[in-house]
């Protein structure tokens, strides 16, 4: 009998895997805080044996090195990847016992295309294939994207990738699970990927590389890759390099003036609360990035790296819980933290700075009245997304640039819009913070043209 875990690392829109018998274990690409996969491997009773990665991450801090120095883990990575920290090489076709008792081992199969060296896994039990965990190789419908490695390799790399997945879907019965580490909302998958599990059968049917010619596919797959978020450049040397132990402790503790002299200084201070709450009132140039959101993407794509920041939650487990998610990409050690109420975070006699919130009927009903002389309406989505349609005369500057673009928006009030609420929120904190008068409105975009609002597609 085997088992498999699956660890959800929902923020990053990854997972990483727990598989074994019933003495030992493997874990598969682990999340850079190992707490959580050593206390599931507790709670199953079995030894962590192997550590193993499919590939050198592009997205997130692997917790490899120090799960594998915790519990005396082989730490087997791709031959092929450059790093440099001692570890087991494997290549092509290598088999490494998981639990003998179990009759389960691990086989490695070559599958480049997501990076040169990526290595999928096949968790065989009896010698019989059951699951096969593969990275960011095929996905559920699609594919790990192929260019965050070298622009020149790109195309070389989305070829492979065509080839890795056929050779899953040849080599694989179908009934073989698909257990891929990337796919549920990160940013390192090619294409929009549907459903939490699937088979190499269900993949033969629906999976766009194994149902288009090499050709057609590399067309289709080049033309579709959305923007890359800006930390990535920092999670592959960090990667290779070996990375540090995690520190999770609480940050120093600020109090009102530490925080405006944090401010003053030029540095981030990030209020996690919520989005309804921080528009109510929150310090005058802190910026809003929901605890429950993508925190960790979002902060990290925008922050300037290296940036010191404060945080400020309403609670100590939303602040572990932040630097619980911020670990994850390389930002590891808050400079300082507050939690509580923000009233407690300004100087005594000093205001809260709030703004507004609004919906698309809202907006709809401001144009009708002011007709060619409405608000400056800010479109925050990707352009992958503004592509489906956009609110016409409206202005588009991405949520991950507009911190650096701030001056071209047009003067008087703004209304900033994305596809929910999350990223408009955002943006309104950076505008807010900036100076502007902002609405941020708090809708889905499907709204709009049901408000009455014009979108356009060209």
């Amino acid at each position: 009998m085997f088992f498999v875990d699956t660890i959800e690392v929902a923020g990053l829109g990854n997972r990483s895997y727990l598989a074994g018998g019933e003495r030992e274990a493997v874990v598969i690409d682990p999340p850079r805080d190992v707490d959580q996969v050593i206390a599931t491997a507790a709670r199953r009773g079995v030894r962590i044996a192997h550590v193993v990665e499919t590939h050198v991450h592009n997205d997130y801090v692997t917790g490899g090195p120090e799960l594998a120095r915790l519990t005396g883990a082989a730490y087997l990575v791709p031959a092929g990847a450059r790093v440099f920290f001692e570890r087991t090489p494997v290549r092509d076709g290598d088999r490494t016992v998981v639990d003998a008792g179990a009759g389960l081992a691990l086989r490695a199969l070559a599958t480049p295309g997501h990076t040169p060296h990526h290595t999928s896994y096949v968790l065989e039990e009896a010698g019989a294939a059951v699951a096969v965990f593969t990275g960011g190789s095929l996905l559920i419908g699609t594919v790990g994207r192929p260019d965050l490695v070298e622009p020149r390799l790109t195309e070389d790399l989305a070829r492979a990738q065509h080839a890795s997945a056929r050779r899953l879907a040849d080599e694989l019965p179908d009934e073989t699970a698909v257990l891929p580490t990337h796919g549920f909302g990160s940013f390192c998958s090619a294409g929009r990927a549907e459903g939490g599990a699937t088979t190499i059968g269900k993949e033969k049917s629906a999976n766009e590389a194994l149902g288009r010619d090499v050709d057609t596919f590399v067309a289709d797959l080049l033309a579709g890759l959305d923007e890359v978020p800006a930390y990535y450049a920092h999670m592959g040397p960090a990667n290779a390099a070996g990375p540090a132990p995690v520190d999770l402790t609480p940050p120093a503790v600020a109090d009102a003036d530490e925080i405006a002299a944090r401010l003053a200084a030029g540095e981030w201070v990030v209020d996690l609360r919520n989005r309804v709450a921080f528009a109510e009132g929150h310090v005058a140039g802190s910026f809003n990035f929901e605890a429950e959101g993508q925190l960790a993407t979002y902060l990290a794509w925008l922050i300037p790296w290296g940036k010191p920041v404060t945080l400020l939650a309403e609670s100590a487990g939303q602040l572990s819980a932040a630097q619980r998610e911020l670990v994850r990409v390389g930002v590891d050690r808050p400079a300082a933290a507050a939690t509580g109420e923000p009233s407690a975070w300004v100087r005594g006699g000093e205001p809260l700075a709030a703004f507004r919130r609004a919906t698309f009927a809202d907006l709809a009903d401001l144009v009708g009245r002011h007709p060619g002389d409405g608000p400056v309406v800010l479109d925050v989505r990707r352009v992958s997304e503004r592509a489906g349609g956009f609110i016409e005369g409206s202005v588009h500057i991405p949520v991950h640039a507009l911190h650096v673009r701030l001056g071209e928006i047009p003067a008087g009030e703004v209304w900033v819009h994305c596809a929910g609420g999350m990223r408009a929120a955002i943006a309104a904190s950076l505008l807010d913070a900036a100076g502007r008068e902002v609405v941020a409105v708090d809708d889905a975009f499907t709204a709009a043209e049901k408000a009455g609002l014009t979108v356009r597609t060209v």
